[in-house]
């Protein structure tokens, strides 16, 4: 059976044309045809609003635009975050049709046609993104806004030109475009310390293929949370005696809270319990060992964790 390990002591704690009528009149003459034809009914350009009506049409929708991108920025868990996303798409995509309907001023004509197209193709994007939160690709707000840097700069660029046409409200991306990162911290950086004066240690070996940041809990309380990078192991030691939680996260691209993309959640379903015994000649404690990989052997089998009970 392949599962994580986690070892103990001296165990090893190894996303219309014109139409006509026609009627036949029989007698001396030659048959004919007669009718009227009906005037063509074609749809007619609608007049172009004045430069006042285009700027409030242009504010209503810029402002639910910056309203909803604002909710994604601010999303602090995943749910929040695809809850919000999926807003954010629907109110995009019905300013987007709202502001197709417009007929802007002649001079800003090709600007707001690029606009809109820019707008579009954001939402579009933002639908896909979507599906890439639902499925932990994307796992933060910088995550999303990062995925999308492309579009969103496409669209700030738009905004930005129409708006120098006129003081036309149509900037409507409220958060700095940045691109995609890989920040890691350096392996066996704590982000947690805790009071570690005990004699046990934990080894922590990491042989995935993801960063990760490993948090103990004694009790309900954090105890330390380090992280490890990929294809290394580091050792805590000084642990105090008692049981122990352990979860783990894997992903990449660090924001100083939270990995930004590819990341899951899971915890040991076995506790690590660390004890000191002292006898006249001796002082036995434990150590353990836990591997955030699949290895042959394993003996701790592991559960995934919603990471709204995630120990953040």
């Amino acid at each position: 059976m392949v599962a994580p390990r986690l070892i103990s002591c001296t165990l090893v704690v190894a996303t219309l044309a014109l139409t006509a009528c026609t009627s036949t009149v029989q007698g001396a003459g030659e048959p004919a045809a007669s009718g009227v034809a009906s005037p063509s009914t074609g749809a007619s350009t609608p007049t172009a609003l004045t430069a006042d009506a285009y700027r409030g049409a242009l504010g209503k929708q810029r402002d639910g635009v910056r309203d909803a991108l604002s909710d994604v920025a601010a999303a602090k868990t995943i749910k929040t975050l695809d809850d919000r996303v999926e807003r954010a798409e629907e109110t995009l995509r019905g300013a987007a049709q709202s502001l197709s309907a417009l007929a802007p001023p002649v001079e800003a004509r090709v600007q707001h046609e690029a606009y809109v197209a820019s707008l579009r193709d954001f939402t579009t994007e933002l639908g896909t993104t979507l599906g890439r939160v639902g499925d932990r690709t994307v796992c933060t707000a910088g995550g999303v806004f990062a995925d999308l840097s492309g579009k969103l700069q496409a669209l700030d660029q738009t905004g930005k030109a129409l708006r120098a046409l006129g003081d036309y409200p149509a900037d409507v991306v409220p958060v700095k475009v940045a691109k995609k990162q890989n920040r890691r911290l350096a392996n066996g950086t704590f982000l947690r310390s805790g009071q570690r004066t005990g004699r046990g240690s934990l080894q922590i070996d990491n042989g995935a293929s993801r960063d990760a940041v490993v948090t103990v809990l004694r009790g309900k309380a954090k105890a330390f949370s380090v992280y490890v990078r990929r294809k290394s192991s580091f050792k805590v030691r000084g642990v105090r005696d008692g049981t122990y939680e352990v979860y783990f996260t894997h992903g990449a691209d660090w924001d100083g809270r939270a990995f930004t993309r590819s990341c899951s959640f899971e915890r040991f379903e076995k506790s690590v319990r660390y004890r000191t015994t002292y006898t006249s000649t001796q002082i036995r404690w434990h150590d353990w060992r836990v591997t955030l990989h699949m290895v042959s052997g394993g003996n701790a089998p592991t559960a995934t964790v919603d990471p709204e009970s995630f120990p953040g």
